[in-house]
C-alpha cells in the first residue's frame, strides 16, 4: 500500500498545477485539524470537505456511523473553507498535497476529477478496487452520468457521491395572470418548447417610467441557465472524442445559444442584465433572487431549490417541468452537476481511505445525506426508493436516462471558465455565437496542446 500510495505521483505536475493556479498559503480548517500527519495512529482516515450547513451536517453523521462500525479504520471529518473564487479552484488542497499535509479523502466536484487526474494530485483507485474485489464498472452501482464523471483516461479516480438536476420552475400565479395554458406547463404532459415559453414569458415583462424591468417573465442566463444548459438542451456535443477536441461551437450548441441571445435582444439586453444584477453580486442573500421575491415568472434552476423555497416564498406557489426542448416530440434533455470522493496524491492511508469512500457513496452513506440534506443520490440501489426521495426528488431522478454530463476532460475548469466569458458576451449582445464560443475553442485548446493530452480515451 505504501508503494501504490506514490506510484502515480507526479510532483512536476503537481506544482506546474499549483503554479496555474496561483495560491498562497492554505486556508486554516474552521475545525480541530491534526499538524502531524505522519504521527497518525494506524487506521486514520482524514476527510476533507468544504461544504458547511446541513451539508456538512449530513457528513459529520455519515463519519459517526462510519466509526460506530468498529472496523479497522477511523474516519475524521474536517470543514474546511469553502475557496473564495469558485468550486473548480484546488489550491488550497494542492498546497497540502505539495507539503505533504494532504488528506487521506477529499470531496472534490466531479466535473474536474478528470483535470485533477491529469494534474497528477489525484490517485488511480483502480487497483485499490480489484485489491478488494470489487467491480469496477461504476455503472453497475452508480447513475451513468456519474460512472462516467468519475473515470478519466481509462482509469477510476473517484467514486460518485450526490447529485442535482436542472429543470424549469415557474411562479403559478404570474403564469395565470398573463392567462398561460397551464395545462402545457403541467410536467404530466411532457415539455414544452422553447418558442413556445419565449411567448408566454415574454408578456410578463413589466417596466417601469425609466423602462427599467420590475418583473421578468425569463432571464435565460439567470441561475442554471448556462452554455451547457442550452447546448444539451439543444442535442448538442461538447468534446469530439475522435478528434480529440473541445466543441463548444458544435452547430446545435450555437442554436441553443442564438435563442437565448434571441430572448434577450427582445427583453432587452441591459434591461434583463439591470434586473438580474442584484442577485448576482458576491455575498447576495437568497432573498436577493427576483424569482424568491415572485418577480420573474420562470427561470431554469436545480433540485435544491425547493429547500429555499419552503423557507424563504413559503406562502408562494411554485412548480416545476421539463428542460424545454427544441422541437414538439424531442426528448427533453438536462445535466447534472455533484460531488465526489478521491483519495489526493501521497494520502497516509489510502486503503482506509477507500474504505471510508465506499461506505460514504454506498447505500447507507447515500441514505443519510438524502435524509439530512434532502439531495439527490447516485447510488442506483436508492434511485427507486419513492419513500427516501419523496415526490419531487423523485420526479427529478426519473430524468436520470436523458441527463448529460460535463466531458471529462483534463482542461475541465478552463474550459468552463472559457466558456462562461463567451457566453456573457452572447447574453449581452456583445458577440454573436460563433465568434464567441470559436475564441473560447481556441483558448481551450491551446491549453490543450500545451498539457499534450491528447488522445483522450472516452470514458465507458
Amino acid at each position: 500500500m505504501s508503494k501504490f500510495a506514490h506510484k502515480h505521483i507526479n510532483r512536476r505536475s503537481v506544482l506546474k498545477g499549483a503554479a496555474a493556479t496561483g495560491f498562497g498559503l492554505g486556508a486554516a480548517s474552521s475545525v480541530y485539524l491534526p499538524t502531524a500527519f505522519g504521527r497518525q495512529e494506524k487506521g486514520k482516515v482524514v476527510f476533507w470537505t468544504t461544504h458547511s450547513g446541513l451539508g456538512f451536517e449530513a457528513m459529520q453523521k455519515i463519519g459517526e456511523d462510519y466509526n460506530a462500525m468498529g472496523g479497522a479504520h477511523e474516519v475524521e471529518i474536517v470543514q474546511r473553507p469553502p475557496s473564495s473564487s469558485n468550486e473548480t479552484d484546488s489550491a488550497a488542497l494542492i498546497t497540502a498535497v505539495r507539503s505533504g499535509e494532504g488528506p487521506d479523502v477529499y470531496l472534490l466536484d466531479r466535473f474536474i476529477v478528470g483535470e485533477r487526474a491529469a494534474s497528477g494530485l489525484l490517485e488511480d483507485i483502480t487497483p485499490l478496487m480489484e485489491a478488494a474485489g470489487d467491480d469496477t464498472d461504476l455503472s453497475a452501482t452508480f447513475a451513468g452520468f456519474a460512472a462516467e464523471e468519475a473515470q478519466y483516461n481509462g482509469a477510476i479516480y473517484a467514486m460518485p457521491f450526490d447529485t442535482d438536476l436542472r429543470a424549469l420552475f415557474y411562479n403559478v400565479k404570474l403564469l395565470e395572470e398573463a392567462g398561460a395554458d397551464m395545462a402545457a406547463w403541467d410536467k404530466a404532459n411532457g415539455p414544452m418548447t422553447w418558442d413556445a415559453i419565449a411567448e408566454v414569458l415574454h408578456s410578463l415583462d413589466v417596466k417601469d417610467n425609466n423602462g427599467a424591468l420590475t418583473q421578468a417573465g425569463f432571464v435565460p442566463y439567470f441561475s442554471q441557465g448556462w452554455h451547457y444548459t442550452y447546448g444539451f438542451a439543444f442535442g448538442g456535443e461538447f468534446f469530439d472524442y475522435e478528434n480529440c477536441e473541445v466543441t463548444p461551437d458544435n452547430e446545435k450548441n450555437l442554436q441553443g445559444y442564438q435563442w437565448a441571445r434571441d430572448y434577450c435582444e427582445a427583453s432587452g439586453f441591459q434591461e434583463l442584465y439591470d434586473f438580474r444584477q442584484p442577485s448576482s453580486r458576491p455575498g447576495s442573500s437568497p432573498t436577493d433572487s427576483p424569482f424568491i421575491q415572485g418577480r420573474l415568472g420562470a427561470m431554469i434552476s436545480g433540485n435544491w431549490e425547493f429547500a429555499g423555497f419552503k423557507e424563504y416564498a413559503p406562502d408562494t406557489e411554485f412548480s416545476y417541468t421539463f428542460t424545454p426542448v427544441p422541437a414538439e416530440g424531442d426528448p427533453s434533455v438536462t445535466w447534472a452537476g455533484g460531488w465526489s470522493t478521491v483519495i489526493p496524491a501521497g494520502a497516509k492511508n489510502p486503503e482506509g481511505a477507500y474504505d471510508f469512500m465506499k461506505y460514504m457513496t454506498g447505500a447507507d452513506g447515500q441514505r443519510t445525506y438524502v435524509e439530512i440534506n434532502n439531495n439527490l443520490p447516485t447510488n442506483l440501489e436508492l434511485l427507486g426508493d419513492a419513500e427516501l426521495l419523496g415526490e419531487d426528488l423523485k420526479w427529478f431522478a426519473d430524468q436520470f436516462e436523458t441527463t448529460r454530463n460535463r466531458p471529462v476532460l483534463p482542461v475541465g475548469a478552463k474550459y468552463w471558465d472559457e466558456m462562461t466569458a463567451a457566453w456573457e458576451l452572447i447574453y449581452t449582445g456583445e458577440a454573436e455565437p460563433a465568434d464567441a464560443m470559436a475564441q473560447a475553442k481556441e483558448n481551450t485548446m491551446a491549453d490543450m496542446e500545451a498539457g499534450g493530452y491528447c488522445p483522450i480515451e472516452a470514458p465507458e
